[in-house]
């Protein structure tokens, strides 16, 4: 299970001469203070009567969804709404086998649909995203005698929209589904101006963020909206999609309630001033990875996780001194309380802390018969540690190491490896000890995660950082210019997109829902570290971002 990251170098710090000063980095404060603390939802528990009417109504769209022909466009569009509006997860049996029936008769589909741009579009996206892997050559069709995609499709808006938004589920090599993303983003553009408002919002909101690189639970408020002014618009499903976005922000308001009194009574906002207090922003991130009821307990120890390691992550590249940390790192290789006499105050806080939000884990896991699931996660935290150390002896010495000695530390500093692994603990009897070798043996889609997290973090973290980033050890290798760099490290990020979705359609080895909770981590990266640190300045998107998914509800 030792996975040490190599030394960048033969490098000591036992004789180094630096000075061992703290760095100077000033995080705004908690922007939330008490609010979740005390916040009241208006949201009441539904009554006896509201709770019978919301069972009925999802057992009329469970009926809708089972009725409807599979080889029909209304189908595909019923499937693609459902999870759109955020409600698949009631329904996950039943999209499932729908999907795998249109797939395993997809090539009798031979009637009049099977032209249509809309269609063949959709069907193959929702076919992909299942895990299914459906031959890109279906857009083969739409292409004229010279091999490129016909003009005549470009007025046919809704089948450039669905075009557009299946373009993001191809792999490496598979040349059709560039060229379609190409040929859709460049005439969606241009069609903007030209369209009603209703289409101009969608094709605004596809173009910001495709479905792919999407979080469901923060789409659903502007999808319900386009889809409550279409007038095909299902009233059944948009009342139960209502109905269950509020009752689950309620639910989400409760456990954020929980974590903050937690996160309040160790008091690190005043004892650890110096780390970023943004356990309400670890809410949000982890609520990214799964907002679903069932994973609730999952939910609650990665929001710890994550909360700890930020605060660690500070100590490393803030505050620590070279010889506190050296006695932090060995400390968290002990993983013991009597480790605990061997730190300075500060770092006893957070040791202490650490240790804490395991054992708590660990005695409900034992309730589950999966304790063992936490070797696995405890192993990974301290595989971080040991690369949060090696950056900061690189930082102390001046060293900046060359692009392959950087990401053999930096992939497992960025957390996600991390992440991954601690996603899995806290969720149900899916997940073997089989899936554990799997995940921290740092498979294709993992790496792939880690590759994006990196990448973004260093592009909007270039200037700002007192450490180096893979944009100044890739400058530095390749004689570079910073616009240089972020060129290479974007085809990258592109390149580490399409490695998920490969990951995806050989689903064999590990279930749906263990895989997306990998994609869900890169949805987030993605999401807060476009154009900006949106972690470390979360006064801006992030803050509306909360707001969407944990303040407002809708009004039904």
């Amino acid at each position: 299970m030792e996975n040490h990251p190599p030394p960048a170098a033969p490098i000591s710090i036992e004789n180094a001469n630096f000075e061992d000063v703290r760095r100077s980095v000033t995080y705004h404060p908690s922007i939330w203070g008490d609010y979740f603390l005390t916040h009241t939802s208006n949201i009441m528990e539904l009554s006896a009567n509201e709770a019978e009417e919301f069972q009925k109504l999802r057992e009329e769209v469970r009926d809708l969804l089972i009725k409807t022909p599979d080889d029909s466009l209304h189908k595909v569009e019923l499937i693609d709404e459902i999870q759109r509006l955020g409600v698949a997860y009631h329904f996950e049996n039943e999209i499932d086998i729908s999907l795998k029936s249109i797939y395993d008769t997809y090539s009798e589909c031979n009637g009049k649909e099977d032209n249509d741009l809309h269609m063949v579009a959709l069907r193959f996206r929702l076919i992909r995203q299942q895990g299914h892997n459906l031959s890109s050559d279906v857009f083969n069709k739409f292409k004229d005698h010279e091999g490129k995609f016909k003009e005549s499709l470009i007025n046919n808006v809704r089948g450039m929209l669905s075009l557009y938004e299946a373009s993001h589920f191809g792999v490496n090599g598979e040349e059709i589904l560039h060229e379609a993303l190409q040929f859709s983003s460049t005439h969606l553009e241009s069609l903007v101006v030209h369209v009603s408002d209703s289409l101009e919002t969608k094709i605004k909101e596809a173009l910001k963020m495709p479905i792919q690189k999407k979080l469901t639970r923060l789409g659903v408020k502007m999808f319900m909206s386009m889809y409550q002014k279409d007038e095909t618009h299902n009233e059944i499903l948009l009342k139960f999609a209502k109905l269950d976005f509020n009752q689950l922000l309620k639910m989400h308001q409760e456990e954020l309630r929980e974590i903050a009194r937690w996160w309040k009574a160790l008091d690190f906002g005043n004892k650890l001033a110096f780390a970023r207090n943004r356990v309400v922003e670890c809410y949000f991130w982890i609520l990214s990875v799964y907002f679903e009821p069932q994973y609730r307990l999952a939910r609650r120890l990665l929001t710890k996780v994550i909360a700890m390691t930020s605060i660690i992550d500070d100590i490393y590249d803030v505050y620590g001194t070279i010889n506190d940390l050296q006695l932090f790192t060995n400390a968290i290789q002990r993983w013991e309380l009597s480790a605990l006499e061997t730190l300075p105050p500060y770092m006893k806080l957070c040791y202490q802390a650490l240790l804490d939000v395991y054992d708590e884990t660990e005695n409900e896991m034992n309730n589950l018969e999966t304790s063992y699931r936490l070797y696995y996660a405890k192993e990974e935290m301290k595989k971080l540690v040991r690369a949060y150390f090696e950056e900061a002896k690189w930082l102390y010495i001046n060293y900046v190491p060359t692009m392959e000695e950087y990401m053999k530390v930096a992939l497992i500093s960025g957390a996600y490896m991390m992440l991954s692994t601690t996603s899995l603990v806290g969720m149900g009897s899916l997940v073997t000890r089989e899936t554990f070798e799997w995940v921290t043996n740092e498979p294709l889609i993992v790496r792939a995660s880690s590759v994006i997290c990196r990448l973004m973090d260093d592009m909007v973290g270039h200037g700002f950082e007192k450490k180096s980033t893979a944009v100044d050890c890739y400058m530095k290798q390749n004689g570079a210019t910073k616009e240089e760099a972020f060129g290479e490290f974007h085809k990258q990020v592109n390149k580490a997109w399409k490695d998920i979705n490969e990951e995806f359609l050989h689903p064999e080895a590990m279930p749906i829902p263990v895989l997306m909770r990998v994609l869900n981590l890169a949805r987030v990266i993605n999401l807060l570290y476009t154009d900006e640190d949106g972690y470390g300045n979360c006064k801006t998107k992030l803050k509306e971002f909360i707001e969407t998914v944990l303040v407002d509800p809708i009004i039904i």
